[in-house]
């Protein structure tokens, strides 16, 4: 009996898998051997992997390039480690999060429908989290009217970055009071945390720390004073207090939970490990190496170390007369971890929260970020790792956000997002970089989005200034 609920749940992953809830189900309701009616267990589990899935392929094929982690090679000219960007660079996020976003709308009118107060919780985090993701790479997006089509609305209207960020830090603010830790969750366990509704809220909250610190330049927010308010309560504001509390998918490699690198060697397949990545990590004779990196050869295949190219190198790709390291596949080989957010993020939160004055014991938070990101790769911080220059705590931001840097590794868009707010690491820079070498602040809007929703599209343009990369966002201005 039990194996036959497990292939029934299987197939029924995979069909929700590969379709957006529309909010029209008249097929399921016709079709006697589907479910009658959507509950909000029967959606949550599609909507985390999809949207981890889609995260992580963009956090390899996207961020990596901008933030100097990697970069194709051979690439003699153009490439997003150049800063060379497509007018449809953003357009594959556009879709996948406003089709998962139709998804978390359903789920949460099903636990209204249910009166399951841990359910929209957790849908309201779920949109929290791919709404700050969609605002933060483009700006101005749909949300009030958005995922309405079923009412009519093909056409919805663009909402300010202010006006976003203000309504899901509300909605997470809410969120944070609807759970009931004392009720179980009623529904087939979560593939994130197995119906742990303890650490949903502390995803909730962990959330809401990391939003707070990316709007924390605009002053008008007050955002240091609630995350201090925050980190000063945590009866009240619950986060993560070690890495295995986090928000990290485990992919098991069991159907339809697998990877969504369906050929491992695709991973490495012409990319290089960028330097700027792994010197800073050979410097501090950093233990993550081996997991995320091969080592490098010279031309006699004997190994030379952890070596990488320079991102928008200068010059054709002889120059370089060794095999440069890549990554190891080891990484998105079943079963594998995505994260999503982690206890070594809230530490560094933290750690500069207190640098900039609002709370204490900033070097205690900035050694605790160091020793989880490296838990979450699986490896133990050695017991001198410390002593380097590098990576001593020297009371600068700089140096927090080298490390943060690291630990947002295959987080998404997270370490670009961090990089414009704070300017920081410091990235190094060459003369065969486009855009006169300036680190783009945002995407071009989907050419589908301009043709099709022009009306509104322009009047997104008239808030965010112009459709170009180096316009910053409300947050970053």
């Amino acid at each position: 009996m039990m194996k036959k609920i497990k292939i029934f749940t299987a197939i029924l992953a995979m069909i929700l898998l590969n379709i957006g809830c529309t909010g029209d189900f008249s097929e399921l309701n016709e079709d006697p051997n589907r479910i009658a009616e959507i509950s909000p267990g029967t959606l949550i589990n599609p909507i985390i992997y999809g949207l981890a899935t889609h995260n992580a392929n963009r956090s390899a094929s996207v961020t990596f390039n901008l933030m100097q982690v990697s970069l194709p090679f051979p690439s003699v000219s153009g490439g997003l480690h150049r800063y060379d960007l497509s007018q449809e660079i953003g357009a594959s996020s556009w879709n996948n999060y406003y089709k998962w976003l139709n998804n978390i709308k359903e789920m949460k009118i099903a636990a209204i429908r249910a009166e399951d107060p841990n359910y929209e919780a957790i849908a309201l985090t779920l949109n929290a989290w791919v709404y700050a993701n969609l605002t933060d790479i483009f700006g101005p997006v749909p949300m009030t009217e958005a995922v309405s089509g079923e009412e009519g609305n093909l056409y919805p209207a663009f909402d300010s970055q202010e006006l976003i960020y203000k309504t899901i830090l509300a909605d997470l603010e809410r969120a944070n009071t609807l759970y009931k830790t004392s009720s179980p969750m009623v529904y087939a366990s979560d593939i994130l945390f197995q119906n742990d509704v303890k650490k949903w809220k502390k995803f909730t909250n962990s959330l809401q720390m990391r939003l707070l610190l990316r709007i924390s330049n605009r002053s008008e927010t007050n955002a240091f004073q609630k995350l201090a308010t925050m980190i000063q309560n945590p009866i009240l504001y619950p986060v993560f207090e070690n890495t295995a509390e986090s928000a990290i998918l485990k992919v098991t490699g069991v159907t339809p939970n697998v990877s969504p690198w369906g050929r491992p060697q695709d991973f490495s397949l012409n990319v290089k490990i960028a330097s700027f990545f792994i010197d800073n990590l050979n410097t501090m004779l950093d233990p993550r190496r081996p997991i995320i990196a091969s080592v490098a050869t010279d031309m006699n295949t004997i190994s030379i170390g952890y070596k990488g190219i320079p991102s928008a190198y200068v010059g054709a790709e002889s120059q370089f007369a060794y095999n440069a390291s890549t990554f190891n596949s080891a990484q998105i080989t079943n079963p594998m971890n995505i994260f999503l957010l982690t206890y070594a993020e809230v530490e560094f939160i933290k750690a500069e929260t207190a640098q900039r004055g609002f709370t204490t014991e900033a070097e205690l938070h900035y050694k605790k970020g160091v020793q989880a990101a490296m838990e979450q790769l699986g490896v133990t911080i050695t017991t001198t790792y410390f002593d380097s220059q590098l990576a001593t705590y020297d009371g600068t931001l700089e140096r927090i956000m080298l490390q943060k840097y690291y630990a947002l590794y295959f987080i998404d868009y997270q370490q670009w997002f961090e990089y414009r707010r704070t300017g920081f690491p410091i990235l190094p820079k060459t003369t065969a970089m486009e855009n006169n070498a300036i680190m783009p602040s945002r995407f071009f809007y989907p050419t589908s989005i301009q043709i099709n929703n022009q009306q509104n599209y322009l009047k997104a343009v008239e808030i965010l200034g112009t459709d170009d990369v180096n316009t910053k966002v409300w947050w970053d201005k």
